[in-house]
């Protein structure tokens, strides 16, 4: 009985990896998790509103930072074109907040501690770094139209000139 329960779990289990990473057309799927204030912050509360929903491996690290400076950099653009930026990370609220007040950044930061949207997203990958293997964030950009519906999905990201990738779809 114990070996169909763990076939049955092992199955299940394959069958989400399966389903594979997200792709233009599909729905967003939606989260509700705290920002770097400790406020809840649902993606549904953005819809009306065009979204970049960045996911990015760590706060005040040196690709994280250029990308978020980027952003920050161009967010009247961004935002004169419709664009909402939100950035999503495994850190803490702490390491948010304390990320956003040292750069002046003026989009939202979620904490993903569970890893919980990154996994929806399909952005909480295997990775490999001389030799050691381990989990973390892929750098990915999902562009959200209205509705909520992915328009757009940024996998090859230039940290320093990150704006201008979204600006041009």
């Amino acid at each position: 009985m114990k070996v169909k329960v763990l076939l049955l779990l092992m199955l299940f289990a394959m069958e989400g990896f399966a389903q594979g990473k997200l792709k233009v057309g599909d729905q967003a799927p939606d989260f509700t998790a705290n920002d770097q204030d400790g406020k809840k912050v649902s993606l549904r509360d953005y819809r009306g509103s065009k979204v970049v929903l960045y996911f990015y491996p760590k706060d005040d690290t040196p690709g994280c930072t250029a990308q978020a400076c980027n952003l920050r950099d161009n967010i009247s653009t961004l935002t004169s074109e419709g664009y909402v930026v939100l950035g999503v990370s495994g850190d803490d609220e702490e390491s948010h907040k304390a990320f956003r007040e040292k750069y002046n950044l003026p989009f939202t930061l979620v904490a993903d501690t569970d890893k919980s949207i990154n996994k929806a997203y399909g952005v909480w990958v295997e990775k490999e770094r001389n030799g050691n293997k381990y989990w973390g964030t892929a750098r990915t950009t999902f562009i959200l139209d209205e509705n909520g519906i992915i328009t757009e999905i940024i996998d090859n990201v230039d940290t320093k000139q990150h704006a201008g990738q979204i600006l041009k779809l």
